[in-house]
């Protein structure tokens, strides 16, 4: 039985809180009474988003964070929980999504996407599920994508990723009758992800996309909050977030 309420502040970890859904969604966290606690590489930035957080009347620290290595996210983990004594929720966010057709072979970015995409949401759910087993309670959301329901040409690989983060999320779901798993899939969304890396041509026609239909990473935001804000015995299973005139 958890012992905190919903209406209850809770310590929300957020990985890839430096920019985009992360960014936003520790806006939205702290605002709504929570602790958040932001996990990143780029710590600079990591430092002035707690002190805007703090500076607005929010709760906020942060720690450097490498999803890709097991040690870093356990060491992050470890550091919310001397903190603050427990960790109600972890906002599995980071992510990359270099694009490029199958036959240009960007091996190198392939494995990337596993590293960071997938393999970096297993590393958070290793990194805190013995914390919540042990205390009966907890959250873990791992942000998707609606790449997790569809494949387009130049995405293969970001989708399998995806794909598989929406796999894993279930099988969680489904081994774990005390600690709630929540899969959230933004459509097109303000964010750095066609910045940096892939094929030019397809990163220019996926920015040229999100320049016409993008929602504000906020709206992720927003939902993410609203999952963590239901009442324990409520899960919220899977949210599915478009733009109205996303196809």
């Amino acid at each position: 039985m958890s012992n905190f309420t919903s209406g209850d502040p809770k310590i929300v970890l957020i990985t890839g809180a430096s920019s985009g859904i992360g960014e936003a969604t520790a806006r939205v966290a702290a605002a709504a009474g929570h602790h958040v606690v932001l996990g990143a590489r780029r710590t600079e930035r990591l430092a002035a988003l707690e002190r805007e957080i703090r500076g607005a009347g929010g709760r906020a620290d942060h720690q450097r964070l490498d999803v890709t290595d097991l040690a870093s996210v356990r060491a992050f983990v470890d550091h919310a929980h001397r903190l603050h004594g427990r960790v109600d929720v972890l906002v599995n966010n980071a992510g990359v999504m270099p694009l490029s057709p199958l036959h240009a072979l960007r091996v190198d970015e392939w494995n990337q996407m596993i590293d960071v995409n997938l393999r970096g949401t297993l590393n958070g759910i290793a990194a805190v599920l013995p914390l919540m087993r042990e205390r009966g309670a907890g959250h873990v959301v791992n942000v998707a994508s609606t790449s997790a329901h569809r494949v387009d040409p130049t995405a293969a690989v970001y989708c399998a990723t995806k794909y598989a983060v929406r796999a894993l999320s279930e099988g969680l779901r489904q081994e774990n009758s005390d600690i709630r798993v929540t899969v959230v899939s933004p459509g097109f969304t303000t964010s750095e992800l066609t910045h940096r890396g892939g094929d030019a041509e397809a990163q220019a026609a996926a920015r040229a996309a999100a320049d016409v239909l993008a929602i504000p990473a906020e709206a992720i935001g927003e939902a993410i909050v609203y999952a963590i804000g239901q009442p324990d015995a409520v899960d919220v299973n899977e949210l599915v977030i478009r733009p109205t005139a996303q196809g």
